[in-house]
């Protein structure tokens, strides 16, 4: 009886699932618009496939690999279609066309629903137009001396690295060494992202540890008690494995995958990392700055809608949120990837540093300077070995799904039928041969001199587009300029082995899982004191 009791449950889900499988095989097809749009045969008439690509980790690779097969639209779910057509573009992403975010955004809320994963059109543009006004070029501007913080205690610590290695590979005459980049570019991300946002750094780059505060009280504090700490990249990563995958599923499935153990363990992780916004807000609020401060927080606060209402407490924190988990995740990981795709390519980063000498010919390369934004901003070579990396290696890859709007739309020569989910996958736009040539696969920084530049831009979306896309693209462009530029001026990359490849995973985001690299530092022939 007990064994029958267990299973009983699992026994109707079941039956309940053949009965949805049944009805779209022999009803769906006949009422809905993407019947005739080709797929792999699980996914007419389930999520599973593309819940079990995000599972695995590799969505936007069976994504492309589907358009391989079977063409430009292909039939990811019963209702959701993928099409591989830069045109459709500004239709499904852009303004003005009344596509919304599907029911996927719902698995990502934790505390309240923010800019991220707001569906409704009218609260969006609310939040939007107050959270556009703090990412401003000149607010953009004036949060560089963050960076620059965080950049100076990078390059200590790499040089403290460099003189004393520890790998027993590393050369003895202190002139290189080997070690994995990604955890420091996390730290690095990390600490810029809790300067910025917070007021203060996370402190990872100080330690070397992958350690953020969850909640404690002010009292606590003051009586002594013990902060504890939890490893914030891990719970990242953990939070987009989990949400990007029960994204896939309808809503009704949801509550029944999370009992899984696979889903219980990273659910967890949700709740930490939404601890981990609370208590950066809860500390920053009962401790204010002396002085006026200009971190995003602040902003915000200071922040009134069209209404002139502020942003409550939990609004604070859900935007605080969205900000610690874009602003760390998408800088850290397209800074793994452009060095290694520039220690892969020799040539490239010898190029760049070339670039890089001729710019920032002031600099002491004996201290750990670090260029401004005015030094890089208008470096042609730096701006296309950022885009060709952020092409190959889109840190976003997978098509954001919407809605189609009341009334249908036509998109790329096909109607579909109000409600159907469409999206446009970035990795595989991104590897067009139309748009980007032949080599879509080589690291080719030149291309985006020799293309057509409008032909480029109008498919390269690493931050999203249009109206949902990301609010803080200018900020994170402005980070890697200086991220790449002081790294790439002060050091050499080399593969660690042969024939080098960096693993990915793909959560919500495409993720290294490691990143091992010779590095050294350069011999530079100019100085401050040179004439």
């Amino acid at each position: 009886m007990g064994v029958f009791e267990l299973s009983f449950p699992m026994l109707s889900i079941g039956l309940f699932i053949l009965t949805l499988i049944l009805y779209r095989l022999v009803l769906w097809p006949a009422e809905s618009s993407v019947a005739t749009i080709p797929g792999p045969l699980l996914a007419r008439y389930s999520p599973f496939w593309l819940a079990r690509s995000a599972w695995n980790g590799t969505r936007s690779l069976q994504v492309h690999e589907a358009h391989r097969t079977y063409g430009k639209f292909v039939r990811l779910a019963p209702n959701h279609v993928s099409i591989a057509d830069p045109a459709a573009i500004p239709i499904v992403l852009g303004h003005g066309t009344g596509f919304l975010k599907s029911e996927f955004y719902d698995a990502f809320v934790s505390i309240r629903r923010g800019v991220f994963n707001t569906r409704d059109r009218k609260e969006h543009t609310r939040k939007r137009k107050l959270i556009s006004n703090v990412f401003s070029q000149k607010n953009v501007l004036d949060f560089t001396s963050y960076v620059h913080e965080s950049l100076y205690l990078l390059i200590t610590r790499w040089n403290a690295l460099l003189d004393h290695p520890s790998s027993p590979s590393s050369d003895l005459e202190n002139t290189e060494t080997v070690f994995d980049t990604l955890p420091w570019f996390n730290f690095l991300a990390f600490d810029i992202i809790g300067a910025l946002a917070f007021g203060r750094p996370f402190g990872m780059l100080e330690t070397g540890k992958d350690a953020a505060p969850i909640p404690s009280s002010t009292q606590n504090q003051a009586e002594g008690k013990e902060v504890k700490y939890v490893e914030a990249i891990k719970v990242l990563n953990e939070r987009g494995d989990v949400s990007a995958t029960l994204g896939c599923l309808t809503p009704w499935m949801r509550p029944y995958a999370a009992y899984h153990p696979w889903f219980v363990q990273r659910l967890k992780s949700v709740k930490h990392l939404a601890g981990i916004a609370t208590a950066a807000v809860s500390h920053r609020l009962e401790n204010p700055p002396s002085s006026d401060p200009r971190d995003l927080l602040s902003l915000l606060q200071k922040g009134k809608d069209g209404n002139g209402n502020e942003l409550g407490r939990e609004e604070l924190i859900a935007e605080a949120m969205t900000q610690l988990i874009a602003g760390s995740d998408t800088t850290s990981n397209s800074s793994c990837a452009i060095f290694y795709y520039l220690a892969t390519n020799p040539s490239t980063l010898e190029k760049l540093q070339q670039e890089l000498d001729e710019a920032l010919f002031n600099l002491d390369p004996s201290s750990p300077s670090v260029p401004t934004y005015d030094d890089v901003k208008s470096l042609p070579y730096l701006e296309a070995v950022i885009n060709e990396a952020l092409r190959i290696h889109c840190t976003s890859g997978i098509g954001l799904p919407r809605v189609v709007p009341e009334g249908g739309a036509i998109v790329s020569g096909t109607f579909f039928k109000q409600g159907t989910v469409l999206s446009v996958p970035t990795y595989t736009v991104h590897r067009d041969p139309d748009i980007w040539g032949d080599d879509i696969e080589a690291f080719r920084p030149e291309r985006w001199y020799e293309l057509d530049k409008a032909t480029m831009h109008s498919a390269f979306m690493p931050f999203s587009t249009g109206p949902r896309g990301c609010v803080g693209k200018n900020l994170a462009a402005t980070e890697l300029l200086l991220i790449v530029s002081s790294l790439a001026w002060r050091y050499n990359f080399q593969p660690s082995i042969k024939n080098q490849t960096l693993p990915v995973r793909e959560g919500f985001l495409r993720k290294p899982t490691e990143c091992f690299l010779k590095i050294s530092r350069r011999q530079h022939t100019n100085t401050a004191d040179d004439p």
